[in-house]
């Protein structure tokens, strides 16, 4: 059991180094903002997986708040794109 939770931890941060890159790197800014949700929904999507490994219920929560961040943020920065601010006057 120990074995597969290492594959799987390798390979979800295998696939969380392109989305880094793309970060840091983008071609444009939209391509940042896609990347920054990825790592959002990895981040959440690991909160729950170590709610289900532990038994905890905490961490459904968590994964919960980063979600609605996640949401919030991306609409933010979508917003910002498209007309130059977030809050109309």
């Amino acid at each position: 059991m120990r074995r597969i939770r290492a594959v799987i931890c390798d390979c979800r941060d295998a696939l969380r180094f392109p989305n880094l890159q793309l970060l840091l790197r983008g071609p444009n800014a939209e391509d940042r903002i896609l990347a920054l949700d990825a790592l959002y929904i990895d981040g959440m999507l690991t909160m729950l997986t170590l709610g289900i490994g532990f038994g905890s219920s905490a961490y459904f929560g968590i994964a919960l708040v980063i979600a609605l961040f996640g949401f919030v943020g991306s609409s933010a920065m979508a917003k910002f794109l498209l007309r130059g601010e977030v809050i109309e006057p």
